[in-house]
């Protein structure tokens, strides 16, 4: 018997239910899982019921592991808990958007950059959804050929906004089909049957993007360890209940065929090829929906420039842009003896 550890998933919303799934679905050592938030009272999850916790620094009392489920957008429980349980001794796994950036903060995706955890002080960061499933799908590509530039259009779930969005598309399909008018509480203009190329709100530091543009921007030199990569992104939201959808466009140093790239994902850790335009074989966010998997198809060469690629990439945002990330990093960080 190897060793077990102690615990504490924060937060129990989509993300947090997600990970105490994943938890228990990869058989994660774990002698207690502990859960926090704002107030006690009992959760049904996956058939398992959890006594709720209220989130305070003596909540972490006993804990090695603490996983943030954190919510894109929002501030609170890591910005009070997570640097103060880490002087706990707890390591903290953050999936929240606060500490990203921090130069103290590796920021991980497991098959990408498991090697930046080495240099962690307690404390690691999850990267936004839409990030994790571009790398994971254009590192292997990078170590291949040298990427110079990568434009992403994002095609991203409302599940990414959580439950209260997830509510509203439903109402307002009801109301759309039902002919009643229908007011949008989540969202600034109605999701039903549209897109809105908005997710969060202005960037101050990169004029005319949004946040989660910027994200993808920064994070991705962050992760890929390329300080100045040239990357555009314009992220936008659609009627999907789960599953993010990305069309990407990369640019690279050295010669790289359609054909060496599907050979190269194929064998990439975490992601599954699927490619096959002429029978309507491609990757969509309904099939993703609960798996693990990246997802990667429609690869063909961009002839409009000496070296280039298109993808079609997607993912459960909730699961590995979330949930499954975190317990792989802590899974990762058992394997190298990080704890």
């Amino acid at each position: 018997m190897g060793k077990k550890y102690a615990v504490a998933v924060v937060g129990i919303g989509m993300v947090g239910g997600e990970m105490l799934k994943v938890l228990h679905q990869r058989a994660f050592p774990a002698s207690e899982i502990r859960v926090l938030a704002t107030r006690a009272r009992t959760e049904t999850i996956d058939g398992r019921d959890y006594d709720v916790v209220p989130a305070s620094l003596e909540a972490f009392e006993g804990i090695d592991i603490a996983l943030f489920a954190g919510t894109e957008g929002a501030k609170g429980a890591s910005q009070e808990f997570g640097w103060a349980a880490v002087e706990k001794g707890v390591f903290v796994v953050d999936n929240g958007g606060d500490f990203r950036m921090d130069p103290r903060v590796p920021l991980v995706v497991p098959e990408v950059n498991a090697e930046a955890m080495r240099t962690h002080e307690g404390f690691i960061a999850n990267p936004n959804c839409s990030t994790i499933q571009m790398v994971a799908a254009l590192a292997p590509l990078h170590r291949e050929a040298g990427l110079k530039r990568v434009v992403v259009s994002t095609y991203q779930a409302v599940s990414g906004t959580g439950r209260a969005a997830v509510g509203e598309l439903e109402r307002g399909v009801r109301a759309y089909v039902e002919g009643e008018r229908f007011v949008p509480e989540v969202y600034p203009h109605p999701i039903p049957f549209n897109v809105l190329p908005h997710i969060s709100g202005p960037s101050k530091d990169f004029p005319g993007y949004t946040g989660e543009e910027v994200k993808m921007i920064v994070e991705t030199r962050k992760i890929l360890g390329v300080s100045r990569l040239a990357v555009a992104a314009t992220c936008a939201r659609v009627p999907v209940f789960n599953g993010h959808s990305e069309a990407v466009n990369a640019e690279f140093e050295r010669p790289i065929s359609a054909e060496r790239a599907r050979e190269v994902l194929a064998s990439a850790p975490g992601i599954e090829v699927v490619d096959d335009l002429a029978s309507a074989v491609y990757p969509t966010p309904t099939e993703a929906s609960g798996k693990d998997p990246v997802y990667v198809g429609r690869i063909r060469e961009d002839k409009s420039v000496a070296h280039g690629l298109d993808l079609w990439v997607v993912s459960d945002n909730i699961r590995k842009g979330a949930a499954l990330n975190a317990v792989q990093i802590a899974e990762k960080a058992i394997e190298m003896k990080l704890l």
